[in-house]
């Protein structure tokens, strides 16, 4: 019997309605009032992940914390205490989409990412993150940070059993370094598609055939990639027990010919020099539904000055380095507009880009309440 998949949620093209909305009912329709997975949420400082399948939330296992389906969404949240004397508990609390996720995988994320900040009394730090968008914040919860093809609603399930010999897959390595934490680094390592077309300068790339582990060092690329990217190679040589060998090529060296010809490349691509946002400096927007429908209205200074607690505010950041759209919401600000945050900062991206605007609706989103804010939104309000 061949597999139906749900419809894919194309982030481009749409925006996750929630309040009021069809998806909200089914979500409330399949677990109740009560979710049971919040019961141990956020009690103790550490990671907690879990994977939408379906309408469900589903314990990730801890093994598997770091690696991530494009086909799944995911909900995230990390615990931890501002300072070590903190009584209070303080939160991070993402919801991470694939770029293969279906539409109810997407919106049940977002849902049920609010519910879990109401059960958290609303002092989390919300972020949504979109596959190959993430916010430094999210990775760097991670020593490494995986994506890989399939998901629950492609049919795939992964085991803990060793993989067949017989695969082909082709990983792009990359190292984001921790700005707050100099030491550290995440690894990041993204599966891309087995062809030519994939191979850029500059990067790392880990071509898995089985029995074989090939890494491709391009001219342009660093030692830190090329040192990390062989610990991932060492870690799959490891996974088989022997019934697997490495090897490092380098580019414009003896043999770098046979990595790709085994793509079907014969040089590698020139790296592509990407459009740069048109955005302008950061701007502020007041927020109110006080019409029945979202509206915005620009606010100047942008400043810690021109926020107040009884209103809801939108910081514009998509000329930043890291593109990101911040909403915070004052302490007086009513419920409806707490629980619309994350789609009012949707919907503004949306316009930008329909305005002609070149501003990728795949920004971080980033939502705060008074008191709880982002180290990151002072920082470019200050600046």
């Amino acid at each position: 019997m061949a597999l139906t998949r749900p419809p894919k949620y194309n982030i481009v093209d749409s925006n996750i309605a929630l309040l009021g909305s069809d998806l909200e009912k089914r979500v409330r329709e399949h677990a109740g009032d009560v979710e049971e997975q919040w019961n141990d949420a956020g009690l103790a400082p550490g990671l907690q992940i879990w994977r939408i399948e379906k309408f469900a939330v589903v314990d990730w296992p801890t093994e598997r914390y770091g690696a991530f389906y494009d086909g799944d969404s995911y909900i995230v949240l990390y615990t931890y205490k501002r300072d070590p004397d903190a009584e209070v508990l303080s939160y991070d609390l993402h919801f991470w989409l694939g770029s293969e996720t279906s539409q109810d995988e997407a919106g049940t994320a977002a849902y049920k990412t609010v519910e879990l900040d109401d059960h958290l009394h609303g002092r989390a730090v919300q972020y949504r993150e979109v596959e190959g968008f993430e916010s430094p914040r999210f990775l760097s919860h991670f020593r490494q940070f995986t994506t890989m093809h399939g998901g629950v609603s492609t049919g795939f399930h992964h085991v803990t059993a060793a993989p067949p010999l017989d695969i082909h897959r082709l990983y792009r390595i990359g190292v984001m370094h921790d700005r707050e934490h100099p030491t550290r680094a995440t690894l990041l390592v993204r599966e891309v598609c087995y062809a030519a077309d994939s191979l850029a300068a500059g990067d790392v790339f880990v071509l898995d055939r089985g029995t074989e582990v090939w890494q491709f060092n391009t001219r342009a690329s660093v030692g830190k990639e090329k040192f990390r990217a062989a610990e991932f190679v060492q870690a799959l040589v490891n996974a088989r027990q022997g019934a697997c060998e490495a090897t490092v090529f380098d580019e414009g060296t003896s043999g770098a010919g046979r990595f790709l010809a085994a793509l079907g490349a014969d040089v590698i691509p020139s790296q592509p020099t990407l459009p740069t946002a048109d955005a302008g400096p950061v701007a502020l927007f007041r927020l109110s539904d006080a019409s029945g429908a979202p509206e915005q209205s620009e606010v100047m200074p942008v400043s810690r000055s021109s926020l107040t607690s009884d209103d809801v505010f939108l910081l514009d950041a998509t000329a930043a380095e890291h593109p990101s759209v911040y909403v915070w919401i004052g302490r007086d600000a009513s419920l409806r507009e707490r629980r619309l945050a994350t789609q009012y900062a949707q919907a503004h991206l949306h316009r930008r880009r329909e305005a002609g605007d070149k501003v990728d609706v795949r920004a971080a989103v980033v939502v705060m309440s008074e008191g709880g804010e982002d180290a990151s939104f002072f920082a470019l309000l200050d600046a």
